[in-house]
């Protein structure tokens, strides 16, 4: 049985929705987790500059997944946290934080901030998070996942200009934090990329 598996067995820590808030709580009081960083992924720089405004919107998630504690899935109707490590923001700040890096740094767009911040934009972009998690898999190896769904509007009249879902999954080589982060990382390195395209060349 992997270590992670044995863990979460000894410690009864399978989680259920209406439980998890207030045990990470108590965990994240008990002692300091160590904290891990995701980093930003540009697209495409070569094109033209848009003289346009960009805003981005924090990102909707479920409860679960709105939180700075890694998410991990026993089965399909259970979840826990990695023990011992968290994100450097909840899991929406960070990924709004990605978002607006990676398209800024193409410097396509004029200005790239977020909702509640700087100019009043020409196009606001919409993300939901839909899964940004590790699953036990029934043979006791680990796939990490990520899942948005990305819609850019209109500011002015709230159109909606294009939608799209951006998702993909990877194996993780152990159960480790430094395996898993890890993980996680080379899925934005694939998809960032793939959002900030789509982005630019809509705004």
């Amino acid at each position: 049985m992997p270590d992670l598996t044995r863990r979460m067995a000894l410690t009864g820590a399978f989680l259920s929705l209406s439980g998890c808030s207030a045990i990470t709580s108590l965990n994240a009081a008990a002692k300091p987790l160590n904290t891990y960083d995701l980093r930003p992924v540009t697209g495409a720089k070569r094109g033209g500059k848009s003289s346009r405004t960009l805003l981005v919107a924090l990102p909707q998630a479920t409860a679960a997944l709105a939180t700075d504690r890694i998410m991990i899935k026993p089965d399909a109707a259970a979840i826990t946290y990695l023990p011992n490590a968290r994100w450097s923001d909840e899991l929406p700040a960070v990924i709004q934080s990605l978002l607006i890096r990676s398209v800024s740094a193409t410097g396509r767009v004029a200005y790239v901030g977020a909702v509640g911040a700087g100019p009043v934009p020409d196009k606001a972009l919409l993300v939901r998070i839909d899964a940004f998690d590790v699953t036990v898999l029934p043979d006791g190896t680990f796939e990490a996942t990520a899942d948005f769904d990305l819609t850019l509007i209109n500011d002015r009249d709230q159109r909606i200009v294009a939608s799209r879902r951006f998702s993909q999954s990877a194996s993780v080589e152990s159960d480790t934090p430094e395996a898993i982060v890890s993980a996680f990382q080379g899925l934005l390195d694939d998809l960032l990329p793939l959002m900030t395209d789509w982005t630019t060349q809509r705004t």
